[in-house]
């Protein structure tokens, strides 16, 4: 794909075939004929000096001729056509009648006008007569851009279930591929329907054309075809979902009427189980994709006739007026499978809409089943932990010991308790940084989904590699090692934030400050670093200091900077014997003169050292330049940015914050050990199966009130309210079913 973007951008494409459109009245480009050998019947005429007559000219067919004549779609440009083949032995399929693939018939089937043209049936019975009709229908174009499309494709987008039926009478092949880069997913002009000619009678919501692929006596689709990338139609479907309330509407009506048309004849096929290239199913590519409209109605399907049942994700199992109670299917859902829905958008770092995804029931309730069954409990452990590390942390380095490193271990309680600590602080950077590898390396973080899931791992994976490079440093025997400590110590500190994620309020103001890091201070920092460099750049470049100051300059001579402070708090001039050998910094170094002039952002700069130096004009128009674009118009703007930041994340605060407790709480699962993943799966064992018919499923159950809705639909399992095997319980607090599944184990599910 890279490869194609850079030949495109070069001019450099492949002379194969023209780009787009493939057809049109203004660009209709021939395909210059490759030389071939043939056999000339009338080589003798030239001999005998017989020149052709106008008849015999006039009654050629060359592939402009054919071409013009179907575009007008006029029979009466093609009389004579068939008795023009037969005495030149020629048929419509050979290559003298092609255009890189696009034969008379394609043509023809492009430039239908109110449906219909003439000249398709006439070329499809000359075809016929000639004994090419197989390989005349199913020809293809060979261009790589438009490469493997058939007259049935054509006929389909064209909308025209007419040529559809004929072409199929005819024999045209139902699984042909349009696999040219046109139809392929690609950030070009394109449009990918998968391939296939159910998948474009689909994707193009064409319900009659779908209806008589799929039954036809003449030769009906396979369902479950794939093109190239391993899609079927279900999962074309999900490709051509654009989350807006028209396209979403056909979609889900398009795939219901496919799934329950096809279960109705083949009742054991699972459609929804078939998985792409990727090891994507249908609902799990709406959930990689953000397709939400889809998404959701996936997690929401009720079929209540007999036949289509099966169907079902969420199966009513009690109403009492605005109240029921609703089983909801997790397979695929629950992270306790591998690549499961919760896991795809949890960690999905380029699913845009994924915090609004989690919104959506049952994945809002199961995560809060996870939280309060076992991930709250972990979480808080964690954080004991972790002040009990930090703690040490802070210890060992207040009462580090000074002097070159590395130092021998003291034999008293003390140096084995140092030593002991340390060991402690070892291995917990060395855990953080291992996961931080493994995590960063799931999740690919970038600068767009730091914005909703938080810099907290990066910052553990900062704080570990400081450590680790303090303790080479102190193993080598260096002294700077002090400096990657104190380091690492301060981002241990800023690192108990991340337990804020426990607590709704807490977590929320969290999330602010992190959008506010990395949003806003950062484009901030990046403007203000240009101006302070650019206008320190200009101050050395500027002031010149005189020569005969050059000497004084050297020697401390300022009381306001080289004082000591006396007891009434202001300075005291030093006598000159304490001022002798001190180096006074100049503004011709850079380093010095960066800092002063931060210190007139903040509003602490000084002016006196302009005094002993020329072009003082000069600088005084760089300075208040200065001023005003960092200290007055910079520094407004951050705090007007950060004021509508904090708008802005107020309204989809709480959904962030639900989508980081998520990241945390299927990170805990994972460290958990199968067999106790295996005790706390959520969830219990239904048999959901109607008339005898067995249907074993894990669901998961909800209650909802909805006023807008009451009990019209009669398709429930339970007659009464309320589980008949749910444990009494007083009070409001969720409500845990015991249940007795096949292997003899007790499972609950949250009632909330």
């Amino acid at each position: 794909m890279k490869k194609d973007r850079l030949v495109s951008a070069l001019n450099m494409g492949s002379l194969d075939g023209p780009k787009a459109p493939m057809d049109s009245d203004y660009l209709d480009e021939i395909e210059v004929a490759s030389p071939k050998i043939k056999f000339n019947l009338n080589f003798d005429k030239k001999i005998r000096g017989v020149q052709t007559s106008k008849e015999e000219t006039a009654g050629r067919f060359d592939i402009k001729r054919l071409f013009e004549a179907v575009s007008a779609g006029d029979v009466m440009k093609l009389d004579g056509l068939h008795k023009y083949l037969h005495q030149s032995l020629k048929k419509l399929t050979n290559s003298e009648y092609q255009s890189y693939g696009k034969t008379p018939l394609l043509k023809g089937l492009l430039n239908l006008r109110d449906g219909r043209n003439k000249t398709v049936e006439y070329l499809l019975d000359i075809s016929e007569r000639m004994g090419d009709i197989k390989e005349f229908v199913n020809a293809a174009y060979r261009d790589s851009y438009y490469k493997g499309q058939t007259a049935l494709h054509i006929a389909i987008e064209r909308r025209s279930l007419h040529y559809v039926q004929l072409l199929i009478q005819k024999g045209t092949d139902v699984h042909a591929k349009a696999c040219g880069k046109f139809f392929q997913p690609h950030d070009g002009p394109s449009f990918y329907f998968g391939e296939l000619p159910l998948s474009l009678a689909a994707c193009t919501n064409q319900p009659e054309v779908v209806d008589f692929l799929l039954n036809n006596q003449y030769q009906s689709v396979d369902v479950r075809e794939k093109d190239s990338h391993g899609n079927m139609v279900l999962h074309a479907l999900v490709m051509v979902a654009d989350n807006t309330r028209e396209n979403t509407d056909f979609v889900v009506t398009m795939y219901d009427h496919i799934l329950t048309s096809t279960a109705r004849p083949h009742p054991k096929w699972r459609l929804e189980d078939i998985e792409n290239n990727q090891g994507l199913t249908p609902i799990k590519l709406a959930a990689k994709t953000g397709k939400i409209g889809l998404f959701e109605h996936m997690l929401h399907r009720e079929f209540q006739d007999r036949q289509t049942r099966h169907l079902s994700r969420k199966f009513t199992e009690w109403v009492y007026g605005p109240v029921q109670s609703s089983l909801y299917d997790l397979d695929s859902l629950d992270s306790y499978e591998t690549n499961s829905v919760l896991e795809i958008i949890v960690y999905g770092s380029d699913i845009p809409n994924r915090h609004e995804m989690l919104q959506i029931e049952p994945l809002n309730r199961l995560l809060e089943e996870k939280w309060t069954r076992f991930a709250g409990r972990m979480f808080l452990f964690n954080f004991i932990v972790y002040v009990f590390y930090l703690s040490i942390f802070t210890t060992i380095g207040y009462n580090r010991r000074e002097g070159k490193p590395p130092f021998s271990i003291e034999r008293s309680t003390e140096g084995y308790l140092r030593l002991s600590g340390q060991l402690v602080i070892v291995l917990a950077s060395l855990y953080f940084f291992v996961g931080g590898i493994l995590d960063m390396k799931r999740k690919h973080p970038n600068l767009q989904t730091l914005l909703i899931d938080g810099f907290s791992e990066i910052l553990f994976f900062l704080q570990a590699a400081l450590y680790i490079a303090s303790s080479v440093l102190y193993c080598c025997g260096r002294e700077e090692y002090l400096g990657f400590l104190v380091l690492c110590l301060a981002v241990s500190w800023l690192n108990l934030l991340y337990f804020s994620r426990g607590n709704r309020h807490m977590g929320i103001y969290s999330i602010m400050i992190q959008k506010m890091i990395i949003s806003d201070i950062l484009r901030f920092l990046f403007v203000y670093i240009v101006f302070l460099f650019g206008f320190s750049s200009a101050v050395v470049t500027l002031l010149l200091e005189p020569p005969e100051n050059n000497s004084s300059a050297a020697v401390v001579s300022n009381s306001t900077r080289q004082g000591r402070r006396s007891g009434g708090g202001f300075y005291e001039a030093l006598p000159p014997s304490e001022g002798e050998g001190c180096q006074r910094p100049t503004y011709k170094n850079f380093t010095y003169t960066t800092l002063e002039l931060f210190k007139f952002t903040i509003g602490m700069g000084d002016l006196e050292f302009t005094e002993q130096y020329q072009y003082k004009e000069v600088f005084y128009i760089l300075l208040i330049s200065y001023i005003v674009l960092t200290y007055i118009l910079l520094l407004n703007m951050l705090i007007a940015l950060m004021s509508r930041t904090v708008e802005r994340i107020s309204i989809d605060s709480t959904s962030v914050w639900k989508l980081q407790r998520a990241i945390t709480i299927l990170d805990l699962e994972r460290k958990m050990p199968f067999c106790l993943r295996r005790r706390l799966r959520s969830g219990v064992e239904k048999d959901l199966g109607t008339h005898g018919e067995e249907d074993c499923r894990r669901c998961f159950r909800v209650e909802e009130v909805n006023w807008n809705k009451w009990n019209t639909n009669l398709g429930i399992i339970n007659e009464d309210p309320g589980s008949r095997d749910a444990v009494p319980h007083p009070d409001s607090t969720p409500v845990r079913d015991f249940l007795n599944v096949p292997d003899g184990r007790k499972c609950f599910t949250e009632v909330t």
